[in-house]
């Protein structure tokens, strides 16, 4: 059952869209900020309070790599794959991470902080490698920064 909270996000989008379909990737990030990930049962609850078949409503779930179908840490790291972040470092800044947290890609630390994603793109070519722990962007990235970056979310 969806929240008080989660459906007063959910009706703040409606008002701003012109069928209760398009808020559908905007509802499942609301019911994900509250609860960590997307379960079936909040597919179920959002596709019924969109007027939506569970399977479209999963559809969109699945398309979109923020929206998290399985439990994740409190912490998600999402480390970019693309070209330009593999020539710059990508691979150092990855087994740092790895040996520093003891996790790989698609993994979660045993005490449930993080997760560790691979993610296509981050937009910042420009600066790679990079990679984001939940909203904030780290970029020009060395294997010797990765001890502080993650201690700021201990």
């Amino acid at each position: 059952m969806l929240s008080h909270r989660e459906i007063e996000q959910i009706e703040h989008e409606l008002a701003i869209v012109p069928r209760r379909s398009g808020a559908c990737i905007e509802a499942l990030r609301a019911v994900q900020r509250h609860r960590g990930w997307i379960s079936d049962e909040a597919v179920r609850d959002i596709a019924r309070f969109l007027e939506m078949s569970p399977d479209e409503v999963d559809s969109v779930a699945t398309f979109y790599n923020l929206i998290y179908r399985k439990p994740v840490g409190r912490h998600v790291i999402l480390i970019c794959n693309s070209v330009s972040c593999w020539i710059m470092g990508y691979e150092g800044i990855r087994k740092a991470i790895g040996e520093k947290l003891g996790i790989g890609l698609g993994e979660t630390t045993k005490d449930g902080c993080f997760t560790l994603l691979p993610n296509p793109c981050l937009g910042t070519c420009d600066t790679a490698p990079a990679l984001m722990i939940d909203e904030d962007l780290h970029r020009d990235l060395t294997p010797g920064k990765i001890d502080g970056i993650l201690e700021r979310y201990r």
